[in-house]
């Protein structure tokens, strides 16, 4: 069999210029802003290189015909809108190069673009998506827990829709918080296939007693999908942003944002929505690091700062084994000495131990947490 090459496209000479240019300051953008306009001209009167991830929820160009109607006759409040319709696929894949084209521009070189659409749409975004020059890392199946039946039974249930994550190119050094995925997951790996319900309830937004916008998503997957991709004080941007569940989410987890919205109706839902979101405290905002990212810390440098004492006595949980605290961070036992992980496992006849959940230390109120809990504080005390 023949090998295939990959041949890589060069850069172009807007590309080469953009990377040259200076970073646009952060109080030159419309940070915490809709800007009511056509995404494609919003876009365009933002600087290169300024944007950390884009959210997209592009119309779908669903191509419905007729009404739909359940057993009972009453009518599925639909998707029927003007801006969901395109007189042609070749006018709908126009629009879709042109805006995905603003957001190559505005994304910084190491930015992430997540799309998401469904089986009318997402595949000829993502030939756009490739063709663009973005390089696809996954796509994401949402899998909707309540999904709406298909009511004539003509079909499969439409359970699912799809999104695309890319990097701005193979090259790129983009954002993966994979520890904070894994511990989000109950520590096992977080898959490509996410279960998520559609929106109901109070998280469903409504005007008159109607939907307030027929395709709102949930606030769990952009959460999901901030948590994942970006970091506190990120700036994400959506170009249909709709009712702001982007901007709902990028307040709550830290993350600023930018949002593109034509519509009134919309534009005065996500006013009022976001005012009302509640920020989380910076302490909840920090999320566990992998390995290599985080930084080391021994348990040597707890004692010498003073957050663990010399002298102090660590137990077990069980307070079956008492260690006493030397100033150079080693534990000591009985007959036992050495670091907190050695002694531990000398104690136990254990192969191995992990000292920092081990053992426990009494805190100024009299309460015993593992010294891991005092590591992370000291962790968030030092960070820079």
């Amino acid at each position: 069999m023949g090998v295939i090459e990959r041949i890589k496209r060069p850069a172009t000479m807007a590309e080469k210029a953009a990377a040259q240019r200076p970073a646009t300051p952060r109080a030159d953008l419309p940070l915490g802003q809709i800007l009511q306009m056509d995404c494609i001209e919003a876009m365009r009167g933002l600087p290169d290189a300024c944007i950390d991830m884009v959210f997209a929820d592009p119309p779908y160009n669903l191509q419905l015909g007729g009404d739909l109607s359940r057993p009972d006759g009453s009518m599925v409040d639909a998707v029927d809108d003007d801006w969901d319709k395109f007189e042609t696929f070749a006018a709908y894949d126009r629009f879709i190069r042109e805006w995905l084209a603003q957001a190559r521009r505005i994304l910084k070189p190491d930015g992430g673009l997540w799309v998401i659409g469904s089986y009318h749409n997402i595949f000829r975004v993502g030939t756009a998506v490739q063709d663009a020059g973005f390089w696809i890392l996954n796509d994401i199946v949402w899998r909707k827990s309540n999904p709406m039946p298909n009511f004539k039974g003509t079909r499969f249930t439409n359970a699912h829709e799809t999104l695309i994550w890319a990097a701005h190119s193979d090259k790129a050094k983009y954002t993966f918080n994979y520890r904070a995925m894994k511990t989000l997951n109950d520590e096992l790996q977080m898959r490509s296939d996410w279960t998520i319900p559609i929106c109901g309830g109070q998280e469903r937004l409504k005007r008159g007693g109607v939907k307030a916008h027929p395709t709102q998503k949930p606030e769990a997957l952009l959460y999901r999908i901030m948590l994942a991709t970006t970091k506190p004080g990120d700036i994400v941007l959506d170009p249909f942003f709709g009712t702001g569940t982007t901007g709902a989410v990028a307040k709550r987890l830290g993350r600023d944002w930018i949002g593109c919205e034509r519509e009134d109706i919309y534009v005065e839902v996500a006013v009022e929505r976001i005012a009302a979101a509640l920020p989380l405290d910076e302490s909840a905002l920090k999320t566990m690091q992998s390995p290599k990212s985080a930084p080391r810390v021994s348990f040597g440098q707890l004692v010498e700062t003073g957050y663990v004492k010399a002298g102090a006595v660590l137990t077990d949980k069980k307070r079956q084994f008492k260690a006493t605290v030397r100033a150079d961070g080693s534990l000591l036992c009985g007959d036992h000495q050495g670091s907190i992980h050695k002694v531990g496992s000398l104690v136990q006849d254990a192969p191995s131990c992990n000292g920092w959940t081990y053992w426990y230390s009494a805190g100024e109120d009299g309460e015993m947490k593992p010294v891991d809990a005092i590591r992370q504080t000291y962790l968030l005390a030092t960070e820079p």
